[in-house]
């Protein structure tokens, strides 16, 4: 079995279409000695076999795992699911092309009872140790299992009621064991082995991850970007590292620029004492740049120069995922950024402007834009907001509220425009992304999987609307008072986050300078060719 190691020392480059891009990128930021875990890839040839169950493939994933895990054991010094000095790993997904959040990832993989024990001994932070074992029974039952979540939520709200807590990050370590110890009793009929085998766990796991690829959120996502010539996944496994041991760590997202408006700052979304999946589900809402700035200052001034140098590197905007664990940075991969057609044609112009790309080059980069089409846009009276949020996706939209996918799809095809409200930003409602015209919801997060989703279909997002509740089953929102019911009338500006009531005027202007640039490109690359 071939698998492709990073992190040895050696690491080469290999194509995307072999085991993935976001794998391909690992290698290549590997290669520049940025801090990246060690890992091991499985192909995307393995994906469509695996799925069919041939019995070959089946071995090799076997042997792939096996090797892989050898070589991390290496790598780190570690031992997986061991009780004295234990190593855990994520198991995550990778296509040729970025498809934020349409794959499964599994967390915390080997986090068996030994491994508890270990991860306390080697860290002396029980909580961190819990916390990562409730992560991974929570992630793997619902992963690998197709286990409901619902219940482990009312187990959750039982103990933080009866602690007297506002909430998860409330309880302490020995109420993080209870928790961990309720949902394993909700579990145990599902054990056929794999609660305390990590090997069990890990081919799982790498499973799970392949059979995504034939997700009906990801078909879907498949289908609207034009993706369906993909020949399926690869599997990465990465050793952990942990941004859940206190507030010297965390977890976050990072842009080098701003993918909404194309301006030349970063943007950046963290949760201190959190894991990866805390930001980019979009359940929530994270702090800014200035929060790490002033908590972890050495590490703001890193982060910003990993993003200039992954920029150098890529000659794109870079979207990355980071780690702090302990006041350590880890990068645990990039992609280039999605964004908005605006942001793409200054961000197109700016990296011209700055000797990174040729004019030839960004005149490619905006080639499937529809620059006649591309406007500015404002509303006519912003006095009286309803509320505000957190600008995700730049523009206006004024729409009928709708409150799930279903209604959103109804509207829609009755020639409504519609603004897609939710209590969070969720990758399964990408079909109602699809048909709205705008997208608002409670929590999340600037830099969560479905803003950038919505960023790519160029549609305005604010998340983070603190206060708004939302009750789908009686078709209404509230609003700090204010009631707004299925199909009435919504008006949202996705740059400054405010949404008002009512159906709003749109003011409509053309970056004309810009464009003007543009046009002078393309008549010297028509000279340059006559």
């Amino acid at each position: 079995m071939h698998i492709v190691r990073i992190g040895d020392g050696a690491t080469k480059p290999h194509p995307a279409e072999a085991i993935g891009a976001k794998a391909a990128n690992l290698t290549r930021m590997a290669a520049l000695g940025l801090p990246v875990p060690p890992a091991f890839v499985l192909p995307i040839e393995l994906c469509a076999a695996i799925i069919d169950k041939d019995a070959q493939a089946e071995r090799r994933l076997r042997d792939g795992l096996k090797e892989g895990m050898e070589f991390l054991e290496r790598a780190t010094g570690k031992l997986f699911g061991d009780r004295r000095n234990p190593l855990l790993v994520s198991v995550r997904s990778g296509a040729a092309r970025s498809m934020p959040g349409m794959l499964d990832t599994v967390l915390d993989v080997g986090c068996t009872s030994d491994a508890v024990h270990g991860l306390i001994r080697t860290t002396g932070r029980p909580r961190l140790a819990w916390d990562c074992r409730r992560r991974f029974l929570e992630s793997y039952t619902e992963t690998v299992l197709n286990f409901d979540p619902a219940p482990f939520a009312a187990c959750l709200a039982a103990l933080t009621a009866s602690e007297n807590a506002a909430g998860l990050r409330d309880l302490d370590s020995e109420a993080l064991e209870r928790l961990a110890a309720g949902e394993q009793a909700l579990i145990e009929d599902l054990d056929d082995g794999w609660l305390d085998d990590a090997t069990a766990q890990l081919d799982g796991a790498a499973r799970a991850v392949y059979r995504s690829w034939m997700s009906e959120r990801a078909q879907t996502y498949r289908r609207l970007q034009k993706l369906d010539d993909l020949r399926g996944t690869a599997v990465t496994v990465q050793a952990m590292v942990f941004g859940n041991g206190g507030l010297t760590s965390g977890a976050g997202v990072a842009f080098s620029r701003d993918p909404s408006t194309g301006q030349a700052r970063p943007m950046i979304d963290v949760v201190l004492d959190a894991q990866g999946e805390d930001v980019v589900s979009g359940r929530r809402t994270p702090d800014t740049e200035d929060t790490i700035a002033r908590s972890l200052p050495a590490i703001a001034a890193e982060l910003g120069d990993v993003l200039k140098r992954l920029e150098r590197e890529f000659g794109d905007v870079q979207d990355i995922e980071f780690t702090i664990e302990d006041a350590k940075l880890w990068i645990l991969q990039t992609r280039s950024a999605k964004r908005t057609p605006r942001a793409a044609l200054r961000i197109a112009l700016d990296f011209v402007h700055e000797n990174l790309i040729t004019p030839d080059e960004a005149l490619q980069r905006i080639d499937g834009i529809d620059l006649d089409a591309l406007t500015e846009t404002r509303l006519a009276a912003t006095e009286d907001p309803l509320m505000s949020g957190i600008g995700a996706s730049g523009g206006i939209a004024v729409g009928r509220a709708a409150f799930d996918s279903e209604s959103a799809q109804r509207l829609a095809a009755s020639g409504e425009p519609v603004i897609l409200m939710r209590p969070d930003t969720s990758t399964a409602d990408v079909a109602g992304f699809a048909v709205a015209a705008g997208i608002v919801t409670a929590v999340g997060a600037r830099t969560a999987h479905a803003a950038l989703v919505a960023r790519q279909l160029g549609k305005p997002c604010i998340v983070g609307c603190n206060g708004m509740t939302i009750d789908i089953a009686a078709d209404r929102a509230q609003f700090s008072g204010t009631t707004i019911s299925g199909g009435d009338w919504i008006s949202m500006d996705g740059d400054s986050g405010h949404i008002y009531q009512g159906q709003r005027e749109i003011l409509v202007t053309r970056p004309d300078a810009e464009l003007a640039e543009i046009g002078r490109w393309r008549t010297q690359t028509a000279e340059s060719l006559a």
